[in-house]
């Protein structure tokens, strides 16, 4: 399996990433109005929120998501270019116990052009490659899904149940619902048609564009061509995917949706979109769209990855000044390497190197794993 990077570092780079274009940190408070998550908790990716009662009787909630509260404070005829790095509280998906996660994201609010969605998904793409190199980052277009569906001429409800077979990929389920509500055999071999479009974008932007046929589905398409382009332009073109099984709601996302993902992470690191809807539910008149890096599964799967707790075990005895003994050290750390400083062997330690050092010099030799 490959490696990634993740440490404090990895942060930092990439809050300057966002600096550098112009996003401003936001901070909020740990706890909101329990109201609001329960009147949106569709929106939420967890429906377990720890909640408690202040001194005044009212519900409160530990924030179990961040794009919401940003959301709920947004100003409409008000740009905002946000950034976050803050702690939310949920059910872990692996331990199912609650856990305060460390959460990075990014928010665009106002008014969104060509350039700013070219820009948001560019940043995203970024965020992975600052991580790793071997990196993907799939991109769907809920406007292209929903104006499909549309054809479908369906309930609400019944459209929900074929967004959940698209999600899944069940192409087989897709067609058999599709064939069990009377939809329109040239529709539903579109739907099914979608639902098998995976590949990178200049090998499967030619099947989206047949499958095309009203105003908002080429809108939807000419977006998607748009992005690429962008991202193209910018490097990134080489690890752009078309997957049509990323969606989300309907009701709150209305663009295109991401997820990223990196070698040796067996599950998503990144996802966002453009929530639109979710603005005017909340009576903003304004545009919106952003993402999430999932810092607790980086710093899960860092920790497999690390074969090594230090790159350099040194040991010194006390022949040797301190000063030298820092010098020594940072002969290791100039060269990107991590050191442990210590007069003996830690028990259980694993390193790559062993250096002894004294007035005789130093000695290296392998380490242990």
């Amino acid at each position: 399996m490959g490696t990634f990077n993740y440490n404090d570092t990895t942060l930092y780079n990439l809050r300057m990433l966002y600096e550098q274009l112009g996003y401003k940190r936001y901070k909020m408070s740990k706890f909101e109005e329990y109201d609001l998550y329960l009147e949106y908790k569709k929106f939420l990716s967890t429906e377990n929120i720890i909640t408690f009662t202040d001194l005044n009787g009212k519900l409160y909630a530990l924030k179990p998501d961040i794009t919401l509260s940003i959301a709920k404070n947004a100003k409409p005829g008000e740009t905002q270019k946000l950034y976050y790095k803050e702690n939310v509280y949920r059910a872990s998906a692996e331990t199912k116990e609650y856990k305060e996660i460390t959460q990075l994201g990014l928010e665009y609010i106002g008014d969104i052009d060509p350039y700013t969605l070219g820009e948001v998904v560019l940043l995203a793409a970024r965020s992975l490659h600052s991580i790793s190199e071997s990196y993907v980052l799939d991109i769907s277009h809920m406007g292209l899904v929903s104006a499909l569906l549309d054809e479908a001429r369906l309930s609400d409800s019944r459209k929900e149940k074929l967004v959940s077979f698209l999600g899944k990929k069940d192409a087989h389920e897709l067609r058999f619902s599709c064939e069990k509500y009377g939809v329109d055999s040239d529709v539903t071999e579109r739907i099914v048609a979608l639902c098998e479009i995976y590949g990178d974008f200049e090998s499967t932007y030619g099947q989206i564009k047949t499958l095309a046929t009203t105003p908002a589905m080429l809108e939807a398409v000419k977006e998607l061509e748009s992005v690429y382009t962008f991202l193209k332009a910018s490097g990134e073109g080489a690890h752009i995917n078309l997957d049509f099984s990323i969606v989300n709601d309907m009701s709150y996302y209305n663009g295109i949706i991401f997820r990223g993902y990196i070698e040796s992470v067996p599950c998503s690191v990144l996802s966002g979109g453009r929530y639109d809807n979710l603005l005017v539910k909340l009576g903003k008149n304004c545009q919106a769209m952003g993402f999430a890096v999932y810092v607790d599964m980086l710093e899960l799967y860092a920790k497999h990855e690390k074969e090594y707790d230090v790159d350099v075990m040194l040991c010194y005895d006390s022949s040797v000044t301190p000063v030298q003994i820092a010098e020594k050290a940072s002969e290791y750390t100039a060269q990107g390497k991590s050191v442990k400083v210590m007069p003996y062997v830690p028990d259980g330690l694993k390193y790559k190197q062993l250096v002894k050092f004294s007035e005789e010099g130093e000695s290296v030799s392998d380490g242990i794993s």
